[in-house]
């Protein structure tokens, strides 16, 4: 099992949610390695937690292996690194949604394979993969970040049996919507009254517990959510044409709007 206060990298830490997670495990009192492209934010960030910062494009695979080789010895990795990739498929250009499954599948999965052998042979460690309730049930201008987020909560499914033998640990923590911070705050979209979000500390308390419990899979989101989730993915037909009904689609389309320009 990792220790909460040993060396844990963070991916995507200058956005709210790699921040709330940063200073989660900081609080805990982990020697932290913390990502982004933004350096400004970045290198705040790392002030306050006593971290090392390394400015990072997980999009440039010389970057994501530059990361892996400056990291050193890392415990715990937490991939937390996303692009919205919201947007109607037949209108997303290649280079596009070539870029979005680069930084939201390609590079965890990266990430893992650079970072696990040390952990095996050490015997201990843990990684958290950050997916989406997305990845469980996918909605209208969301295919290719759903298939990113599908195919990494089956890639940490995979590998957590694969690496238990060697005592290291591997989670997939699954937000909903989430308020404040994140890709769903920047699109600054209003929800229907009758569905709830869950703040970014909320995502952070998860990825402690994640690693604390050995949790194979985490959701933050209201039970609501959850459960219907769990009901897209026993009968995907029948629960969009529901979402349709109670006004999914224009919430779907006026996130990928508002994320036009973020991608």
């Amino acid at each position: 099992m990792a220790r909460l206060d040993g060396n844990v990298l963070v991916t995507g830490a200058t956005g709210g949610i790699g921040q709330a997670i940063a200073r989660a495990f900081a609080a805990r009192g982990a020697r932290l390695v913390v990502s982004g492209r933004r350096q400004d934010v970045l290198e705040s960030l790392a002030g306050e937690v006593r971290g090392r910062p390394i400015v990072c494009d997980l999009a440039e695979r010389r970057d994501l292996e530059r990361l892996v080789a400056e990291a050193g010895e890392v415990d715990v990795l937490v991939a937390n690194a996303a692009l919205p990739a919201s947007g109607v498929f037949t209108e997303l250009g290649q280079a596009d949604i070539d870029r979005m499954l680069e930084v939201n599948l390609r590079a965890p999965i990266a990430l893992t394979r650079g970072i696990a052998p040390a952990m095996i042979n050490r015997g201990h460690g843990h990684i958290v993969l950050i997916s989406s309730l997305s990845g469980k049930v996918a909605s209208p201008a969301s295919a290719i970040y759903s298939a990113s987020k599908f195919g990494l909560r089956g890639f940490a499914l995979g590998i957590r049996e694969d690496l238990a033998p060697h005592g290291i640990g591997v989670s997939v923590v699954l937000p909903g919507f989430i308020s404040e911070a994140g890709m769903f705050a920047d699109a600054g979209v209003q929800l229907p009254r009758r569905v709830g979000t869950r703040s970014p500390e909320d995502v952070a308390a998860a990825v402690i517990r994640a690693v604390e419990r050995d949790r194979a899979e985490l959701e933050v989101a209201p039970l609501g959510l959850r459960l219907g989730a769990a009901f897209g993915g026993l009968a995907p037909g029948l629960a969009a044409s529901v979402s349709r009904r109670l006004g999914g689609n224009q919430v779907a389309a006026d996130i990928a709007a508002g994320q036009r320009d973020k991608r």
